[in-house]
C-alpha cells in the first residue's frame, strides 16, 4: 500500500471568488496507515414518448384496412386531420409485461410490470430492488441529447407516490417509464414549476434566471486556480480521482453555458415561471405540453417522456363524459356497454394528445414545423386491461421525424411481433444501430 505523508482535511474546499466547492473523497484525506447531422433548415429530430395505462377497447381502436386506404376508428377520429403524419401500428406484443416461468401468474401483477416494460421491452424483476432494462428513450438520448443542455426530460401528471401497487415489486416500476440503466429509473416530475426551473433555471422572471446562470458560471470558473494549485500537491491516484470529479463539474459548466446560449437567442420568448400544479387534468397536461414544445423549440432538450396517468390510476376525467374512474372503467367485465364507455375515455385521451400535436404543428422550426421534425410515440403497456393482457398493443407514431418516416399508414405486422422490434427499427431511423434491444427478435421497417 502506498502511504503518503501528505494529508488533506476531509473538509478541504476548492475556493473561488466568494464561493467554495467540496472535494470528493481522496486517498490524501485518509491518514497514513489507516446523431445526426443537422442544419438550421433541418434541425435534429425530437422524440416524445407518451404513456397511457390500461390499454384500449381495441375493436374501436384498430382500423379494418391496412395500408393507406384506412378509415379512422371512433377512438382515433380526432387525429384524422393529421393522417399524413400518423402511423397506426398493429400486431405488436410486449411479453415482458407477463410472468416468466416460476413466477406467479399474471393478472393484477401485470399492472406492476406494464409501465416499466413499455419502453424497455424487458421483464421487471420482482423484489425490493428494481431491475429491468435501459429504455428506448434513453438510448436515443445518449445519441441525440448530449449536445443539448438536458439530454432528456421526464414528466408525469400524477405524483409517483400514489402509484405503488403490489408489495412484491418496487414502487419505481409504476412510477416511471424512463430507465437510464436496468436499475436506475428516472423520476417523472409532475410539478410544472419545477419542470420549468429545470429547463430554464430557477427564478420567476427571465432576468432573475439570467442572473442565476451568471452566478453558476462564475462559481465554476472561480475555482480553477485553486484546482491547479492543489493538483501539484497530490499523488497520481488522487489526481486521477480529482480529474474524474472535475469532469463532472466541467459537464455542469458546459450545460450551464448551453442553457445561457440557447436562452440568449433573440427569437426565443421565455415566459415567466408557472406557479405550482394547476387544478384540473386539462389545465395541468396542457401546461406540460406547452413546456415540452418550448423545450423542443429552444433546443434545451430533444427527448421527453410523459406519463398521462400512473399504472393502476383510478382518476376520473369529468370532461370525458365518463363518471367512472379510469382503472374501474377499464375492467369492463366483457359487457358491451362498458366497453363502449371505455372507448369514450380512450377517445377523450386521444383528443387531449391532439392538443399537443396541434402545438407542434403550429410552431415553426427550420424549414417546417416542430411536428415535421418530431416523432411522437403514444401507447400503452396493456391491450385489454380487463384481461391484464399485452397483445396486441395500441401504438401510434405521429410526426414527420425529419422525413425519416412516411406517414398516412396503418401498418399491421404478424401477430405477437415484439414491441422491441419496433424500437430497433426506430433506432435505425435515428442513426443508432444495435443488434438487439429488450426481447427483440428482429427489426421492423416503418
Amino acid at each position: 500500500m502506498f502511504i503518503t505523508k501528505k494529508h488533506l482535511s476531509r473538509r478541504t474546499l476548492l475556493r473561488g471568488a466568494g464561493t467554495a466547492v467540496a472535494l470528493p473523497l481522496l486517498d490524501s484525506m485518509i491518514p497514513a496507515q489507516t446523431a445526426l447531422a443537422q442544419t438550421a433548415a433541418s434541425p435534429a429530430p425530437r422524440l416524445g414518448c407518451i404513456y397511457i395505462p390500461h390499454g384500449a377497447t381495441m375493436s374501436y381502436w384498430t382500423p379494418e384496412k391496412t395500408g393507406k386506404d384506412f378509415e379512422f376508428t371512433p377512438i382515433l377520429k380526432p387525429l384524422e386531420s393529421y393522417r399524413n403524419q400518423l402511423n397506426i401500428i398493429s400486431g405488436l406484443a410486449n411479453t415482458p409485461v407477463g410472468p416468466e416461468e416460476g413466477e406467479d401468474s399474471g393478472g393484477a401483477q401485470n399492472h406492476e410490470r406494464a409501465a416499466a416494460a413499455f419502453l424497455t421491452a424487458a421483464h421487471p424483476v420482482a423484489g425490493d430492488r428494481a431491475f429491468v432494462g435501459k429504455s428506448f428513450d434513453q438510448v436515443v438520448a445518449d445519441a441525440l441529447g448530449q449536445d443539448t443542455p438536458l439530454p432528456s426530460v421526464e414528466l408525469a401528471i400524477e405524483p409517483s407516490n400514489n402509484t405503488c401497487g403490489d408489495v412484491n415489486f418496487t414502487c419505481s416500476y409504476r412510477s416511471t417509464v424512463s430507465w437510464k440503466t436496468p436499475t436506475l429509473g428516472l423520476p417523472m416530475e409532475n410539478n410544472p414549476q419545477l419542470v420549468f426551473e429545470r429547463l430554464f433555471g430557477d427564478g420567476t422572471t427571465d432576468e432573475e434566471r439570467k442572473e442565476r446562470r451568471r452566478q453558476s458560471a462564475s462559481l465554476l470558473d472561480s475555482i480553477r486556480e485553486d484546482v491547479s494549485s492543489l493538483t501539484l500537491k497530490l499523488p497520481k491516484a488522487d489526481r486521477t480521482r480529482l480529474d474524474e470529479y472535475l469532469e463532472e463539474v466541467r459537464e455542469i459548466e458546459r450545460r450551464v453555458a448551453l442553457v445561457d446560449a440557447k436562452l440568449s437567442e433573440e427569437s426565443l420568448d421565455v415566459p415567466d415561471a408557472p406557479r405550482g400544479i394547476p387544478n384540473g387534468f386539462e389545465s395541468h397536461i396542457n401546461l406540460m405540453f406547452d413546456l415540452q414544445v418550448l423545450a423542443y423549440k429552444s433546443d434545451i432538450t430533444r427527448i421527453s417522456t410523459l406519463m398521462m396517468a400512473g399504472e393502476g390510476s383510478n382518476t376520473r376525467f369529468p370532461r370525458s363524459g365518463v363518471s367512472e374512474g379510469f382503472h374501474n372503467a377499464s375492467h369492463h367485465s366483457n359487457e358491451q356497454k362498458n366497453k363502449d364507455q371505455f372507448s369514450v375515455l380512450n377517445n377523450y385521451h386521444i383528443n387531449v394528445v391532439k392538443g399537443f400535436i396541434d402545438r407542434l404543428a403550429s410552431t415553426p422550426d427550420g424549414d417546417g414545423s416542430l411536428l415535421d421534425h418530431s416523432l411522437i410515440l403514444y401507447g400503452s403497456g396493456m391491450s385489454d386491461a380487463n384481461e391484464h393482457n399485452f397483445d396486441p398493443l395500441p401504438i401510434l407514431l405521429m410526426g414527420g421525424a425529419n422525413g425519416l418516416i412516411e406517414g398516412g399508414r396503418h401498418l399491421e405486422f404478424a401477430a405477437h411481433t415484439p414491441l422491441a422490434n419496433l424500437y430497433l427499427g426506430l433506432m435505425d431511423k435515428f442513426g443508432i444501430h444495435q443488434d438487439s434491444f429488450g426481447n427483440s427478435t428482429g427489426r421492423l421497417e416503418v
